[in-house]
């Protein structure tokens, strides 16, 4: 029998994002640390009528800037935009493959998804029923589902590896980093595109969301509406946009000369097994995936010197995940400083993780971490430190990202300085 190949370590060479906060890292980057909200009256159509009129939406994004028309009028909002983080994160970590080269077949993609190609399914459920059958678009089904942004990903850059697709809800990019770092740490890819993407601003999501009662109603000051933590939250924001990470086996980057930002070391999971929506009070699954990545990662809790929290800015989500840091760090629960990004770019759903993660490796890089903004009136079930409202200076050596979602999902992964 042919022997198990020791595990490999998976640094981060490449990052690229387009997000409500920018179509670029160090634009997002600016704007996070800035305490910028990307929170706006709903511009992609009239939102009159609808309880909730407000999300964070990606603003000023040119797929023409990016690649020929022909190329992304096949394509969804949603994988566009990934496609766009992808070829930034790509270009950032100089990687580039001919059509033909042999390492193509030892690089990959895994893709995060939380809903797929909604705005699609809307506009095409609306020509079925308006002109008929027959005048329903070929490209519908291959715009609509969740793989498809990797798929176009591996076919336009030559990525011949492995290629996969997680559908986890709010967890889904957070899945696919862990999931593409198990495939290097295995020995099946030297290099895998990592990342996930959302864009699903649209009547039909909207009103759903609002009828769940999911989404905040603060339409009259957008720019306060996502505040985690804060006791008079009323529930997240929308969001859109997509994050790409490039993973890469630590001695593969070595060899090539790459740039490296840090390390993967630890990747959790766990099941709520509770609620199709709803957190288990207490917090114990989320708990459970925290404390695996600690393990995975052979780290203690005091080890971690940042935490990017979920963080909704929903009821019932922040006091639970404030719960399972209380479980899983005990006393150093209140000595490391916690925020969420998601008070600015609101809720990028499946896109959320891999954003989150760039957050953690420039968090490293720069020792900063960013603020969690609308952060005014404290709430006793939530009373650790949220680094309100300014960003802070902090050495960060190992940074963890909390990642959960609807169905019980939950998902931690620690980032390390190489």
């Amino acid at each position: 029998m042919t022997p198990p190949v020791a595990r490999r370590r998976v640094v981060v060479t490449g990052l690229g994002t387009v997000n409500p906060l920018g179509l670029g890292v160090d634009d997002f980057w600016k704007h996070a640390l800035d305490g910028v909200s990307g929170v706006h009256r709903i511009t992609a159509f009239d939102p009159s009528g609808f309880t909730t009129q407000i999300a964070a939406e990606v603003t000023d994004f040119d797929p023409d800037a990016y690649m020929p028309r022909k190329a992304w009028r096949r394509m969804d909002r949603g994988a566009q935009l990934f496609w766009a983080a992808t070829h930034q994160a790509l270009n950032d970590a100089g990687i580039s493959y001919d059509p033909d080269a042999p390492e193509a077949e030892r690089a990959g993609v895994v893709v995060g998804c939380g809903i797929g190609g909604l705005i699609t399914t809307q506009d095409e459920m609306d020509v079925l029923r308006e002109r008929g059958p027959d005048r329903v678009s070929p490209l519908a089904i291959t715009r609509i589902i969740s793989n498809m942004a990797g798929g176009l990903v591996s076919i336009d850059f030559h990525l011949y590896g492995p290629n996969t697709a997680t559908v986890t809800a709010c967890a889904a990019s957070a899945n696919a980093i862990g999931d593409a770092t198990e495939i290097i740490r295995r020995g099946d890819a030297d290099v895998m595109v990592a990342g996930g993407t959302e864009a699903g601003i649209c009547e039909f999501a909207v009103a759903g969301f609002a009828s769940a009662r999911a989404v905040s109603r603060r339409n009259d000051d957008p720019q306060t509406a996502s505040r985690p933590f804060d006791a008079d939250r009323d529930g997240f924001v929308m969001g859109e946009g997509a994050a790409t990470l490039i993973l890469e086996a630590y001695d593969h980057a070595v060899a090539r000369g790459a740039q490296i930002y840090g390390e993967v070391l630890g990747y959790g999971m766990s099941a709520d097994g509770y609620h199709i929506t709803l957190p288990r009070p207490g917090g114990g699954g989320a708990a459970r995936a925290m404390a695996h990545s600690l393990r995975d990662a052979g780290l203690t809790p005091e080890d971690i010197d940042y935490i990017n929290a979920h963080g909704t800015s929903t009821e019932a989500n922040d006091a639970t995940e404030t719960a399972a840091i209380k479980t899983v760090f005990g006393d150093a629960a209140y000595k490391v400083p916690i925020s969420s990004t998601k008070s600015m770019t609101g809720h990028l759903l499946g896109g959320a993780g891999a954003l989150e993660a760039i957050v953690c490796i420039l968090a490293i890089r720069d020792g900063v971490v960013p603020p969690t903004i609308n952060y005014t009136t404290p709430d006793p079930d939530c009373d650790l430190d949220y680094v309100p409202n300014e960003a802070r200076g902090v050495t960060v050596d190992k940074a963890m990202s909390n990642s959960f979602g609807f169905g019980g999902h939950n998902v931690a992964l620690i980032f390390g300085r190489v």
